[in-house]
């Protein structure tokens, strides 16, 4: 695979050196930074979210200890009895209109269980908390404050994990499922399409709601109003079962079981064990967690026919055969058989991913550039993501791929160069499009090149 070609644009706010990169990424997360935590944008997404805080943390914990474990912390004070850590926890200074859904739609407050004096969603999102909490403690200068760092959060993310093992395994099958595509953290996927199109809302039960994404956003960028009001018609019947797992998992049209989520869950599983180690807990009913999860991942969601992992449609019993993003997340997992290893590393050099005829293109799209839903602007129908490319650089780096992790790491960092640190780009233009200023693209591209440096 050859890296990208280069834009000759570079420097937009003259970040073109690695040392600059770094200056102009922190002064995004201190833009960010509300006092006990970071929004992922000022504009679009004025509360704390799940899976950006664990990125932001990772960012942050080579030259910010001290926010790096607030941003953790501050996200697991929103954790539920059941061990849930909602995907999005709520700032009270925020008006609630701000943002929808809101609080005064999800109304977790109203739910026993729910984090007493803090509003919260009642969805997930992925679970790379763990793996985050490690991360932290292995760049801290000292290690007796980290570690009283971990012995807080070790009880927490463990409940965590107990959570999604125990409430999000329907089918006693292994893997931990998701109940929304929000909780996916790749929202509007064309991966979603089959079970979404299925969701016929009934005349009177969608409540009424305005798109608060919208307000400064381009439409075109944006999931589109079809898939809004399913998304919302779900969110609001989860709302409606008080947000109770198994009756959800018997009634919803969408519940699905996928890579991404369980992949980061065998990668969190095994730095949990070694936080336990380090605490002096017994590791091994986290490492049995990962190996049940992996034995499980690689049965049910390996397509032996297209060599490729996908996401199982639990409600229909099959496989949902898209080629996206999500089927090198296993790549997280460092005990991936080496076959399958050689069959991402295949697939990521092939037409659906890295067209030949194309003169510049940047790495790695969200969906098949080939396919009918394909779209190279519209959220995660084909754009380049930041957190993805940073997941798959690891999980290259580990499986000893390391000339196309370097390809994956230019392609990130000419990105961001050409356009600066927005949510998302298009992978021919380089164009970005989303939220300007967002926080895991700066936070992910500190991690990058202070891991390169290291």
């Amino acid at each position: 695979m050859r890296p990208p070609g280069r834009s000759g644009h570079a420097e937009r706010s003259g970040v073109g050196t690695d040392a600059e990169l770094v200056k102009a990424a922190k002064a995004v997360l201190d833009a960010n930074w509300t006092g006990g935590s970071t929004v992922p944008s000022r504009d679009l997404y004025p509360h704390q979210w799940s899976w950006d805080s664990a990125f932001i943390a990772i960012g942050r914990s080579w030259y910010d200890q001290e926010r790096a474990q607030a941003e953790l912390e501050s996200l697991f004070a929103g954790q539920w009895a059941d061990g849930r850590v909602p995907h999005i926890v709520f700032n009270p200074e925020v008006p609630p209109d701000a943002y929808f859904p809101g609080p005064t739609f999800w109304r977790s407050s109203d739910v026993p269980g729910s984090a007493a004096g803090t509003e919260t969603s009642g969805l997930i999102q992925p679970p790379l908390h763990a793996w985050a909490a490690l991360e932290i403690h292995e760049h801290a200068a000292d290690p007796t404050e980290s570690r009283a760092f971990l012995e807080r959060m070790y009880p927490k993310l463990a409940a965590w994990h107990h959570y999604l093992l125990g409430h999000r395994d329907p089918e006693r099958i292994g893997l931990a499922a998701i109940l929304h595509p929000w909780e996916s953290g790749l929202d509007n996927s064309p991966a979603w399409e089959g079970a979404l199109r299925h969701i016929d809302i009934p005349p009177g039960l969608l409540p009424p709601y305005e798109r608060r994404d919208l307000v400064g956003a381009d439409p075109a960028d944006r999931p589109t109003d079809a898939a809004y009001d399913r998304f919302v018609y779900l969110a609001h019947a989860y709302r409606g079962a008080r947000y109770d797992d198994t009756r959800i998992c018997r009634m919803s049209p969408f519940v699905v079981a996928g890579p991404l989520v369980n992949a980061l869950l065998i990668r969190s599983s095994q730095a949990l064990a070694r936080i336990a180690e380090l605490l002096g807990e017994d590791p091994e009913p986290h490492r049995h967690d990962a190996a049940a999860v992996r034995t499980a991942m690689h049965d049910q969601l390996w397509d032996p026919h297209h060599e490729r992992y996908y996401s199982r449609n639990l409600r229909r019993g099959e496989l949902i055969r898209e080629a996206s993003i999500l089927s090198f997340m296993p790549l997280l997992d460092p005990e991936l058989p080496a076959e399958r290893v050689a069959a991402i590393v295949r697939d990521l050099s092939a037409p659906c991913f890295h067209p030949p005829e194309a003169d510049q293109h940047y790495l790695v799209p969200s969906f098949d550039l080939t396919g009918q839903l394909f779209d190279p602007r519209r959220y995660w129908r084909g754009p380049v993501w930041m957190n993805t490319d940073w997941l798959i650089w690891r999980g290259l780096l580990q499986h000893g791929q390391p000339e196309l992790a370097a390809h994956v790491a230019d392609s990130m960092l000419e990105l961001v160069r050409k356009s600066g640190f927005r949510e998302y780009f298009d992978p021919f233009t380089g164009a970005g499009y989303g939220s300007d200023g967002f926080a895991w693209t700066a936070a992910l591209v500190i991690d990058l090149i202070e891991r390169r440096r290291a």
